[in-house]
């Protein structure tokens, strides 16, 4: 099915979930074309999806090079070593989840990138993040780092879990993400959360996300 066709469908749903949100707020749509050609991720934009996410190095830097005008998200964990390859051409950092990273994109970066801090919030091993009770305590920690903004949280709900845990998960993100943005820091406005994707974004909206990442429903 044509991009735009799919659109329309997670467009309506997602207004029709922003209109039931006490948040009320309509999401930007990030389209994950992570498994999908250039010529895919360019149709995405051509229906008006200005956004692209990318979890790997190479298919991140193909996408920027060849598809003009759009803002690029780096959403997959990023390995300390190849921050230098990448850093430069990311708008935005979804999974800031370590001391680290955070050195290396102080060290390497040559602007301000906006990032996402990383939140384990479900506990599952196989899941990189922070813990939840260190989320304060981490994003003090980078004041001095003037390469980095934290804009916001990032979490991934298990795909196995139930609409009720999701939501749960969901909700406790979106209570750090304001607890942290009361804390008025300055270099952590943290006024976004990146949660949802194409099999929970319209419980995500429900709950608040600000930011929704989805690649199969859209793109396929």
């Amino acid at each position: 099915m044509e991009v735009k066709n799919n659109l329309a469908v997670i467009q309506s749903e997602i207004d029709t979930a922003v209109a039931e949100s006490p948040y009320g707020q309509q999401p930007t749509l990030i389209a994950v074309t992570k498994y999908v050609t250039i010529e895919r991720a360019q149709e995405a934009v051509d229906a008006g999806v200005m956004h692209l996410g990318e979890n790997r190095i190479e298919g991140f830097l193909d996408k920027k090079a060849h598809i003009q005008n759009v803002t690029m998200h780096f959403i997959g964990s990023l390995q300390t070593r190849k921050v230098k390859e990448v850093i430069d051409n990311i708008d935005y950092l979804h999974s800031l989840d370590r001391m680290s990273l955070a050195q290396e994109i102080q060290k390497r970066a040559t602007k301000k990138i906006k990032c996402f801090i990383q939140v384990n919030v479900s506990g599952e091993e196989s899941k990189h993040g922070i813990a939840p009770e260190d989320v304060q305590s981490f994003v003090q920690s980078l004041s001095e780092y003037d390469n980095i903004e934290v804009v916001g949280l990032m979490t991934m709900a298990p795909l196995d879990a139930t609409d009720d845990a999701i939501r749960t998960y969901f909700k406790q993100l979106k209570q750090l993400q304001l607890a942290v943005n009361a804390l008025g820091l300055p270099h952590a406005p943290c006024t976004e959360t990146s949660m949802g994707m194409s099999n929970d974004y319209k419980i995500a909206i429900e709950e608040g996300a600000t930011f929704i990442r989805i690649g199969t429903k859209l793109v396929g």
